[in-house]
């Protein structure tokens, strides 16, 4: 295990070379430039500053500059935000969005754990149905629809939160995010979890279990559930990923400091920095909750060896 480990851990140095080296070409092959919808400045104040950001070298050379300042921990500068580095932005925006996404992540795991084991329990019955018209509702109507529909219910017309904004940590504030990125995690968590534990529920152990008199609470807690959970492992890391993606929405929508409006800001100003050190961390990040969860997915099944 160990070894698999290491071998993962040392796969991710190409896979990150390769992201960060397409991401900045793509970046800098698009039209205009990072102050082109500043007020007309002389050439002399433009030559100045693309000789603060070293854009007056060949790209090239731009590129080494770059991987040199990251080989040392340095995201660079940021281009739009004057006196401001792009550590310290991700530094600022990062605990925002990992405490909504996280958060939003575990109380996702346990609610749509849970209603697919009733579901499956249950099957064809009431519940079993509203499980699964969830599943459907979460999977067919985007965030930025439903996102709108919990502010004009819970903020304006029942005013039992904030409509968006942040507050340092304030729960009054999270509660309204997490819920949007939890309806969307349990929709997708509880309809897998259901159809895999239908299909334990089904196989010739289970049957063994049942005939030797075992209560389904024991049958179902001791032998079907971790088989039925390896789906929902297999899952969480691109549901993890495919949370930072819905939270430029989700942060646009509540407008919070996260990481989410800090790519919409980056991209839109043609700050180059910013965008490659979010592009940076959200691979860093993505392939450590890869690996966390091939991980779990041992640990779930003695039968799998790396």
């Amino acid at each position: 295990m160990w070894s698999y480990t290491l071998r993962r851990l040392l796969a991710t140095i190409p896979t990150l070379l390769a992201v960060i080296t397409v991401s900045y070409f793509l970046l800098h092959a698009a039209p205009g430039g990072p102050f082109d919808n500043e007020r007309k400045v002389s050439a002399a104040v433009l030559a100045n500053l693309q000789a603060k950001y070293h854009l007056d070298l060949p790209p090239w050379q731009q590129y080494l500059y770059y991987l040199d300042n990251l080989l040392h921990g340095d995201l660079g500068a940021s281009f739009r935000y004057a006196d401001w580095s792009v550590n310290d932005l991700v530094a600022s925006a990062l605990p925002v969005s990992l405490s909504i996404g996280g958060g939003a992540m575990l109380i996702s795991v346990f609610l749509g754990v849970g209603l697919g084991i009733v579901a499956a329990l249950r099957q064809n019955s009431m519940v079993d149905h509203g499980v699964m018209m969830l599943g459907n509702f979460g999977s067919a109507v985007p965030s930025f629809v439903i996102g709108p529909v919990l502010i004009l219910v819970f903020a304006i017309w029942l005013k039992w939160s904030p409509a968006g904004g942040w507050d340092n940590f304030s729960p009054r504030f999270m509660v309204l995010p997490i819920a949007l990125l939890t309806f969307i995690n349990i929709s997708t968590i509880g309809r897998v979890m259901r159809g895999s534990l239908i299909e334990v529920m089904h196989s010739n152990f289970i049957r063994t279990a049942r005939a030797k008199g075992l209560p389904t609470r024991i049958v179902v807690l001791r032998h079907a559930l971790k088989p039925a959970m390896l789906p929902v492992v297999s899952l969480l890391g691109p549901l993890a990923i495919s949370s930072i993606t819905s939270a430029l929405v989700t942060e646009t929508v509540f407008s919070l400091p996260g990481i989410g409006k800090l790519i919409v800001n980056g991209a839109g100003n043609r700050d180059y920095t910013l965008v490659l050190g979010l592009v940076v961390l959200i691979t860093v990040l993505a392939v450590l909750m890869n690996l966390l969860v091939d991980l779990a997915y041992a640990a779930l099944d003695p039968k799998i060896r790396y």
